[in-house]
């Protein structure tokens, strides 16, 4: 048994749960849900599941069997890792880490997790023996590929009591959100969802980026709920990402802080966006915007 076993359960969290084993230099055995894992990425091998995924209650007693001899069982912290992984340390009654961000000591097993919605960090030790965590995906990425490890393929677990009634998710050809190189996201400003569509979508299609949202934007119908960025939405660390009427909430920056190149539109010089910011315009967006749109494909 390897000693570590990965589940990928979103698209690109293999390449994120590889870069993390390789990080603690540990071998480890991939379980493939999202059927996108490469086989360069070093597992000793990987099951890929087929079929529709069940919901986590079913999923939780598959994985934990399959992990039972694993010392780590690992997962990425996005909704559907933070759904599971619990519930699999529960199951087996072993210690959880959760939000890994950095490996301090591979054999001490100690890491550093963000604290207070990413305004601090907290260094966090696991005592001797198995353990379940989960890593923040932005933080570990590109691993070290070679090989070709050997795939094999089971059908997935049926559903239990809970039962997934459908599946919404945006259309179109733009990037996925946690992926993309470039995220321009909007706030409450935009008013409606044509008006975020015209102008962040927009901004994103001359980019070649992906949109993204804030908690006020989805809550007032502005934006879908898969679009949404922070510490409830998703975590995502771009090269480039643009903020546009966006405040700067705690809750929203905790998501995105880890951008190497933070741009900030905003009326409001004050706003706290511009604390984050490596560049900043105070302008209307609706100004704004369209310039930026019109010297981008012109």
């Amino acid at each position: 048994m390897s000693r570590v076993l990965a589940i990928a359960l979103n698209p690109g969290d293999a390449e994120a749960l590889a870069a993390f084993c390789q990080a603690i230099e540990a071998e480890f055995a991939l379980v493939d849900a999202a059927g996108d894992a490469a086989t360069d990425l070093g597992a000793t091998r990987i099951l890929r599941l087929e079929g529709e995924i069940p919901p986590a209650d079913a999923l939780a007693p598959f994985v934990a069997e399959l992990g039972r001899e694993a010392e780590i069982i690992v997962g990425v912290a996005h909704m559907a890792g933070k759904d599971l992984l619990p519930r699999i340390a529960g199951l087996l009654d072993r210690p959880m880490v959760g939000d890994i961000v950095e490996v301090l000591d591979k054999d001490q097993h100690r890491f550093l997790r963000p604290i207070v919605a990413g305004n601090a960090f907290a260094e966090v030790q696991v005592e001797p023996g198995p353990f379940v965590a989960t890593v923040r995906a932005t933080a570990f990425k590109n691993p070290q590929r070679g090989g070709d490890s050997p795939v094999e393929t089971q059908p997935a677990p049926a559903p239990r009591s809970t039962q997934r009634v459908g599946v919404s998710e945006a259309k179109g050809g733009r990037p996925d959100l946690t992926q993309a190189r470039v995220v321009v996201s909007g706030g409450r400003p935009l008013k409606d969802a044509e008006t975020f569509e015209r102008l962040i979508g927009g901004l994103a299609d001359a980019l070649g980026g992906a949109a993204g949202a804030t908690r006020a934007a989805v809550d007032s119908g502005i934006a879908p709920n898969d679009l949404q960025v922070g510490q409830t939405g998703k975590i995502v660390a771009p090269e480039l990402y643009i903020a546009a009427g966006v405040s700067g909430s705690t809750q929203h920056v905790a998501g995105m802080k880890d951008s190497k190149v933070i741009v900030a539109i905003n009326t409001d010089p004050d706003a706290p966006i511009f604390d984050i910011a490596d560049f900043g315009l105070v302008m209307d967006l609706y100004d704004a915007i369209p310039q930026l749109i019109e010297r981008l494909r012109g």
